[in-house]
């Protein structure tokens, strides 16, 4: 279930930056990035501050 919170978080923040990107400022760009180097960090080093987050609520896997 964590995974597909976070699958679903980091999905949903790109596509609104992108969408922001679009209609509001090319600047919000800068936001999916951070967004992408999280998902690539994540996936070296095996740690996710979002996992982290969701187990503080409860979250089970």
């Amino acid at each position: 279930m964590k995974t597909r919170i976070i699958h679903a978080v980091a999905g949903t923040f790109i596509l609104i930056s992108v969408i922001l990107s679009i209609y509001v400022n090319q600047n919000w760009l800068w936001f999916t990035g951070f967004v992408g180097l999280n998902l690539l960090q994540s996936s070296i080093t095996k740690w996710c501050l979002m996992a982290d987050i969701l187990t503080k609520f409860g979250v089970k896997d």
